[in-house]
């Protein structure tokens, strides 16, 4: 039998900050360096497929929030998705004043950087938005699918709530992006197919590093003694309460 526990605050446990560090960091490294290069594929029957090679690497962050919900909570997740929010913010108005702030004309290496710097880092108002709104929705459904079918599947069949949850959070991350990022710039078939293509290589993703998921979740609840249900979690994600039932480890 699992026996319910006090739940122990965030900063009780070994590895929660170091799994937040790292989905932040997925994060930045996905919306400052990805978008800077658009890379090409032929695939059979489909034929020359093109996608941002952030692409290759931003499911890896929806990886970490399945961890983060599995292991520690909805509540905890929430507060990762909201530290990676604002990460993502600051690294906006953080580029937006360098990229603003005058050059020294009396350095040469600037005539080739500040255009350099303008074109990596330069997205548009619309990529930015995009980015954000985009992220905060799918992060939020990603975690809320996790934690609600946990409860329902009462733990059992990993696989299904890991893979489940991407499909959802993937998705509505790739129907906000798109639209709000090339909607009037792009064809409308163009966009629908990107936005198949990007969701699909996603879950595709997360299908296939199911196995990491299970021995990286395994791991963490031997070493944290903890698997927490959201029995009774408030789901807002206006919150930053830690909630939700924890039971010890067996």
């Amino acid at each position: 039998m699992n026996a319910a526990v006090t739940p122990p605050r965030a900063a009780g446990f070994r590895y929660y900050d170091l799994l937040v560090g790292g989905m932040v960091a997925v994060l930045l490294c996905s919306n400052l360096i990805g978008p800077a290069k658009v890379c090409i594929i032929t695939l059979p029957l489909l034929g020359a497929l093109s996608f941002g090679a952030g692409n290759l690497f931003f499911p890896i962050s929806y990886i970490f929030g399945d961890v983060l919900t599995e292991v520690y909570g909805y509540a905890r997740a929430r507060r990762a998705i909201w530290a990676g929010f604002g990460g993502l913010l600051f690294a906006a108005f953080m580029t937006w004043v360098i990229l603003v702030m005058p050059p020294s004309p009396g350095e040469p290496f600037n005539v080739a950087l500040q255009p350099a710097l303008e074109v990596v880092f330069g997205g548009t108002w619309r990529i930015v938005a995009a980015s954000m709104v985009a992220y905060w929705i799918g992060d939020f459904a990603n975690s809320y699918v996790m934690a609600k079918m946990k409860v329902w599947t009462r733990g059992r069949m990993l696989w299904t709530r890991t893979i489940g949850s991407t499909v959802v959070g993937q998705g509505l991350d790739s129907i906000t992006f798109y639209p709000i990022a090339f909607a009037g710039i792009w064809e409308g078939e163009t966009l629908l197919k990107v936005i198949a293509f990007n969701w699909t290589m996603k879950v595709l993703v997360e299908v296939l590093l199911t196995p990491v998921t299970y021995a990286v979740i395994g791991f963490l609840k031997r070493r944290e003694g903890v698997d927490v249900y959201d029995d009774d979690t408030r789901f807002t994600p206006f919150s930053l309460r830690d909630d939700g039932e924890v039971r010890e480890s067996r």
